[in-house]
């Protein structure tokens, strides 16, 4: 069963207490910035703390990925040296374009490894996309590595570079939103959405979760825990289908009990997408265990 990635809720490095105590909110991931939200005089500092915070604090079975500031400044070698040594679940890369990109930042953690005597492959990478370079190399990209777990949109750069600007509607998103759902099904990875900055438009960003669930995405980055619970409710399955999920999923069992080739459900057969739904269902719905 794959991880559920509704929420992944950024956290500025360079605050102690956001960084201690964010788990409280119950995100799926929790993703500590060392790039944009750092200003430069603080790099080094939000280094260390996120670096510790990960080494002493427990976070609950919550999936920790770090954002660390690309390999272009004087900032990448430092983040990678000292953030894979503290082991996070993810490392995510910043304005990635290229499976290139991928590549170089893959032998720099496998080398950290090895000298840290940590299992080869443990950390694993995630990509932010976000330049029309990147879109148009999406698929190159989320095939480029065994460890990447997912890739992911960044608006605001990437409507810069289109030289635009972000509308209520996100129609200017919807080419780069499609390339990249369509390029981590295809890898087999996860897909995950562009923050929505307006936090105090609830109506908006409801508007928002739901179109790109409708898409395909796994989730949505986030900027401030008051928006967990809304992805979560809008991703939960109605009752409906949470029924219906658990009627696919026993008729299953019972033709395999059966030994059975041919599964059908109310006089329409069963097949694999079906199955597959309705296990997405059941994942989404707290409902793991399938036995």
């Amino acid at each position: 069963m794959e991880k559920l990635r509704r929420t992944m809720l950024y956290v500025p490095g360079n605050s102690p207490a956001m960084v201690k105590d964010i788990y409280i909110y119950q995100p799926d991931s929790i993703m500590f910035d060392l790039e944009d939200s750092i200003s430069l005089s603080e790099k080094d500092s939000a280094r260390f703390l996120v670096s510790e915070a990960l080494k002493k604090v427990d976070y609950q079975g919550i999936e920790t990925v770090v954002r660390v500031n690309g390999l272009e400044t004087e900032f990448g070698l430092e983040d990678l040296e000292m953030i894979v040594m503290a082991q996070p679940d993810v490392i995510r890369l910043p304005k990635t374009e290229t499976a290139s990109d991928v590549h170089e930042v893959e032998a720099i953690i496998e080398r950290i490894e090895q000298e840290n005597n940590i299992p080869i492959g443990k950390t694993k990478m995630m990509a932010a996309i976000e330049t029309a370079k990147g879109v148009v190399n999406a698929s190159a990209i989320a095939s480029s590595s065994k460890r990447l777990i997912g890739i992911a949109l960044g608006a605001e750069d990437y409507v810069t570079n289109l030289k635009t600007n972000r509308s209520p509607e996100g129609i200017e998103l919807l080419f780069a939103r499609c390339q990249i759902l369509n390029a981590a099904r295809a890898a087999g990875i996860a897909a995950l959405d562009t923050v929505y900055s307006d936090v105090e438009n609830e109506e908006g960003f409801r508007k928002e979760v739901e179109h790109i669930k409708q898409l395909g995405f796994d989730g949505k980055s986030i900027i401030n825990p008051r928006q967990i619970d809304i992805v979560h409710e809008i991703y939960a399955p109605k009752v409906k289908e949470i029924e219906h999920a658990l009627k696919v999923i026993a008729a299953i069992k019972q033709a395999e009990k059966d030994n059975l080739g041919v599964v059908s459900l109310n006089g329409k057969m069963i097949d694999k997408p079906i199955v597959e739904r309705a296990e997405r269902v059941l994942q989404l719905s707290g409902i793991y265990n399938m036995e």
